[in-house]
């Protein structure tokens, strides 16, 4: 075949052209995110239930929907809330079956048991979304000059902004922090009691009194003979002002006064709700934060979000700026050009090795122009194959560029070689040389092909992770290959010139070549002592065994490297009952520390009250910090992971409350933030106070151990809750009516939504509760009254009594057994694998049959760990079976095989002194060592063979194959590390994925290199010597 292209070159060129053209036209069509669609599909069912408590919801809507739950296809694990008023079912799904075929299976079964649920329930409606959990960004509208209260940009934002955001292709849902405008109606008991109204009137006169009436028209059809105009009719309509709410008329007395609201209530224009409170950099503000939809990407959402506010900003009031505390996107793009700019250094690097080895310009081009025909051919395939241009493509890209400068460079040095040696002309040389080394280039595609192929087959998310390498990498050999016999020839026989052996090489070149000759004499008479000591090898070569084996088992593990992305989270949580102001102070001295004692690091702080991942209420509170950018933050300390460990030391000094700063998820889409995620789960089924002090014993565990740091809980403390008891016999005497008095009772406490009034052109809500001195103190109760039958006053104390009750305020469980959601992270030096090891370890010495469940990126670090043996040794046989095929051999592979170890050993140790952990980049550098210590090994022995068969003996032919491929090797090698060492080396924004990929491949293929060439050859003898004597044995037997 190559002999076919050495003589039609302008052909090569053509299929060289076609494949430049179609890689250039697809890198238009490919998208560009951070990481593939690594999140499982996650499906979540909301119901909400006014009023109930935790029980009540769990046993009434959350246990009935989870029943329903059966039979969905590829469904992984199902976890529910059930809090106060609200239920929450999410199902998280493996990645075999289609997001929206996963939404509608859940939707379905939602239907079969919906007419289970309370009325309320389903009046109220239940929600079926698809977003993942974790935030894209968090926007804030902020008063630069502090004028400007929360409530009015809340305004602002839901009558500008909010609508414009939620409609955006990508935006899977969307958290408001902050409030609109409401009308305020606050009742006063003491008026309504001396009027003899209740709540109830006042919620019915609004709602007669303040609506929109659509009369008709004067005129209408059929018309009197003679009509000569239609006009509309209109009457009421509704009220706009405080004024207008203050004159509506409740009753008129007897003698002919009128009562009014205003009698009765203060009314004024307030807030729709009083839960949040949002601050940027200590001024006033609203905040939201966009999740983003499952299987969107998170590069374009984010664009289409800032070009929208881009479009609204001009039309905001002045000194009203929109920010973006909390937006990782920047990493995402300085992340994806850092590796852009490791693959053009290591594009250069490759080029200098080949110029110092060939010293000769014409034969350096001819591998180099490999390089833009495979990378942009791999494009092409990756568009066909329906990938993008991610982080991950990206490293197998760079990878890559070591691997497909290979085949070329070992054709270009045969042919210079037999040029040399053999006078030829370069048409003759190479023709002569393609015939000698197309079964390496072969044996060699298969190998790195073969071991990356397995990887393309396992599960999981690990398993798309994988999918990424595989594809790409396997994509860029192939293509390697057929540039290295279809290409390569072409150029050598058409670009070399014949080489004059009457000139002397000088200079640098020369001395090169001489002290290379010099090193290759010792090379072979360091073979030459080891062929004769098979022993003292293969002793060595167990040693390298149990090297690998010793460190492996020390090696900490964990799934992902945790990067730094320009922000942190800071997750704020006080004691049950605390009130906001208690939050408050608590938040400024969060924003304080951020602002003043890391003012070198930090740009932004945005603080909300009301809101936290772990749960809403005015105990909770979450501070976004945004970080400087990453040119001036180049000092270690000024990394987010040191800022976090800093913090943590001060906040554990504040006594009123638990602070907990963490970094975001290394995956968008796994978890909320970085770190660990379990259930502790109730298996031995010992009942929620059981649980609740097992979860108690564990934190303490937990907090105490140096493994495991920002151990918290999700589920809160059973806080103290007041009960109401109607006495229903009293109520029955006095001529009450129950659905009354409990609708009166959610009125006076909770707040009702009577309807809608008009501002500035917009409808807002009307909002009716009892005002505030009356609902602060247990026995306020009393204030309020109830009217009976017969129209007399009933005081609610005659009728009512309060008791104080514990009960959970949100009760959790997976897969339908009652748990205790606990977050955490490794402690300071620790990996994420170790701490979850230890955390389990604490779980099984509680007592009562208690178990952990993984969620999250957990559950997926857990899948991958236990996935890695099998990937090894899977790609380890198939590269054995690809050389047994290829040599028609079964021993000669094992000459290859054994060669792995040593380039493993040297991965692991680089990895394991440099403070790397075994994670899913890690396993893709061991598989590319494997693969390229196979790959040195193949050259050795291809050529050893063909000797041997031409009738040189065995040591002979293994001493000339280690003589003639040494140069190709270190060639290869040097190309190889020099093109990952800027991956090793990387600093900034993505750098920690680099290093974990770049410095185990390092050091392997450093190992490979230095001590496989020795180990080798020796492998190749005794192997080949011991099948001699096997066969020389059956030989005699049959004689």
């Amino acid at each position: 075949m190559s002999k076919f292209f050495i003589h039609r070159p302008i052909f090569a060129w053509v299929i060289a052209i076609v494949i430049m053209l179609g890689g250039a036209l697809a890198i238009s069509t490919l998208s560009i995110s951070q990481y593939p669609e690594i999140a499982p599909t996650t499906v979540r069912i909301s119901a909400t239930y006014t009023g109930a408590s935790a029980e009540t919801v769990e046993k009434s809507v959350t246990s009935i929907i989870e029943d329903g739950m059966t039979g969905l296809d590829d469904l992984t694990y199902m976890t529910s809330s059930s809090s106060t008023g609200r239920a929450t079912v999410t199902l998280t799904f493996g990645n075999s079956i289609e997001p929206d075929i996963a939404q509608v299976q859940v939707q379905n079964k939602l239907q079969l048991v919906q007419s289970q649920l309370p009325d309320t329930v389903q009046q109220a409606g239940i929600s079926v979304t698809r977003s993942t959990s974790s935030i894209l960004l968090v926007g804030a509208l902020v008063s630069t000059d502090g004028t400007r209260p929360p409530v009015e940009l809340g305004d602002i934002f839901s009558t500008q902004v909010e609508d414009q955001i939620k409609r955006l292709e990508g935006v899977g849902s969307i958290e408001v922090f902050g409030t609109g405008y409401a009308m305020r109606v606050w009742l006063d008991p003491f008026k309504l009691n001396k009027f003899q109204l209740t709540p109830s009137d006042v919620t019915a006169a609004i709602q007669a009194q303040n609506t929109q009436v659509s009369v008709g028209s004067l005129g209408g059809e059929p018309l009197v003979k003679g009509q000569q105009f239609n006009v509309t009719v209109t009457a009421q309509s509704q009220l706009q002002t405080v004024a207008d709410f203050e004159s509506i008329i409740l009753k008129v007395e007897r003698d002919g006064a009128t009562v009014r609201l205003s009698d009765v209530a203060r009314i004024e224009i307030g807030q729709e709700s009083y839960g949040t409170n949002t601050r940027a950099n200590r001024n006033p503000a609203t905040g939201f934060a966009v999740n983003l939809a499952t299987g969107a990407n998170a590069l374009d959402t984010a664009a289409r979000v800032k070009a929208a506010l881009d479009a609204i900003a001009p039309s905001l009031p002045e000194n009203v700026l929109i920010t973006y505390p909390y937006d990782t996107t920047p990493f995402v793009q300085l992340s994806i050009e850092k590796v852009v700019h490791t693959l053009i250094e290591a594009i250069v690097l490759v080029f200098f090795v080949l110029l110092i080895f060939l010293q000769n310009l014409r034969a350096t081009f001819i591998p180099m122009i490999a390089v833009p025909v495979v990378l942009l051919g791999t494009f092409g395939i990756l568009a066909l194959t329906g990938y993008s241009i991610n982080t991950l493509t990206m490293f197998a890209m760079v990878l890559a560029i070591g691997l497909l400068v290979d085949d070329a460079i070992v054709v270009v040095e045969n042919v210079e070689r037999i040029m040399s040696e053999e006078g030829l002309s370069p048409l003759e040389a190479t023709e002569k040389s393609m015939g000698q080394i197309t079964g390496a280039i072969i044996g060699i595609a298969l190998v790195l092909t073969a071991v990356f192929i397995p990887m393309a087959f396992f599960g999981g998310s690990t398993g798309i992770i994988y999918r990424q390498f595989s594809v790409t990498i396997v994509s860029a050999m192939l293509l390697s290959a057929v540039v290295a016999i279809v290409l390569t020839p072409a150029l050598c026989a058409t670009i070399l010139k014949p080489i004059d052996h009457t000139k002397e090489k000088r200079g640098l070149g020369g001395w090169f070549n001489r002290n290379f000759d010099k090193t290759t004499k010792g090379y072979v008479a360091t073979i030459g002592y080891l062929l004769k000591r098979p022993l003292r090898v293969m002793l060595m070569f167990v040693l390298v065994i149990g090297g690998c084996a010793w460190i492996f088992m020390r090696m900490p593990s964990s799934f992902l490297p945790q990067e730094d992305q320009g922000v942190l989270m800071t997750i704020v949580q006080l004691p049950n009952g605390a009130t906001t102001a208690r939050t408050e102070e608590v938040i400024k001295k969060i924003e304080d520390y951020y602002l003043e004692k890391e003012q070198a690091a930090i740009q932004d702080v945005f603080a909300v009250s009301g809101f936290s991942f772990t749960g809403q209420g005015q105990n909770y509170a979450m501070v976004f910090a945004k970080l400087k950018d990453f040119e001036e933050r180049t000092a270690p300390e000024l990394a987010a992971s040191a800022i976090v460990q800093r913090a943590m030391g001060y906040f554990f000094t504040l006594r009123d409350a638990m602070v907990f700063p963490l970094q975001p998820p290394a995956i968008p889409g796994l978890g909320t933030s970085s770190g660990f995620s379990m259930y502790l789960v109730d298996s031995g089924k010992t009942g929620t106070d059981a649980l609740t002090a097992a979860s108690k014993q564990l934190l303490q565990l937990g907090s105490s151990n140096p493994m495991v740091s920002s151990l918290r809980s999700n589920s809160p403390d059973a806080e103290s809750q007041l009960k109401i008891l109607l006495d229903q016999e009293k109520m029955g005497a006095m001529g009450l009516d129950l659905a009354t008095v409990n609708s009166m009772l959610a009125t006076i406490f909770a707040g009702r939504d009577v309807n809608d009034f008009t501002l500035n052109n917009e409808l807002k809500p009307v909002y009716v509760q009892g005002d505030a001195p009356y609902r602060m103190q247990p026995d306020d109760i009393a204030h309020w009254y109830a009217r009976n039958g017969q129209g007399e006053m009933v005081p609610f104390s005659s009728f009512s009594e309060v008791k104080w009750v514990g009960g959970p305020p949100t009760l959790a469980r997976f897969n339908g057994v009652s748990a205790i959601s606990l977050d955490g992270a490794a402690g300071p030096g620790v990996s994420s694998g170790d701490a979850m090891d230890e955390m389990e370890r604490l779980t099984a010495s509680l007592s009562g049959g208690y178990t952990v469940a993984w969620q999250g990126i957990s559950y997926q670090e857990r899948l991958s760990g236990s996935q890695a043996p099998m990937l090894y040794a899977l790609s380890v046989l198939i590269v054995f079976l690809c050389l047994a095929a290829l040599y028609e051999s079964w021993s000669i592979p094992f000459s290859v095989i054994m060669a792995v170890p040593v380039g493993v050993l040297g991965a692991l140790t680089a990895s394991y002194f440099l403070g790397q952990s075994n994670d899913v980049y890690f396993k893709v550098g061991l598989l590319t060592t494997i693969g390229l210590a196979a790959k040195n090994a193949i050259l050795i022995v291809e050529f050893a063979k063909e000797r041997q068969a031409q009738g040189i003996g065995l040591v002979d032919a293994t001493l000339e194959a280690a003589r003639l491929r040494l140069r190709p090797i270190i060639m290869t090698s040097l190309a190889f590390i020099l093109g990952v060492l800027p991956l090793a080396i990387a600093r900034g924004a993505g750098s920690a994925a680099q290093n974990s990929i770049g410095i185990g491949v390092l050091g392997g293929m450093l190992a490979a290199t230095l001590l496989g060439i020795f180990f080798v050859p020796s492998f190749f003898v005794v192997i080949r010597s011991m099948v001699g004597r096997e066969k020389r044995k059956q030989g005699l037997s049959a004689d």
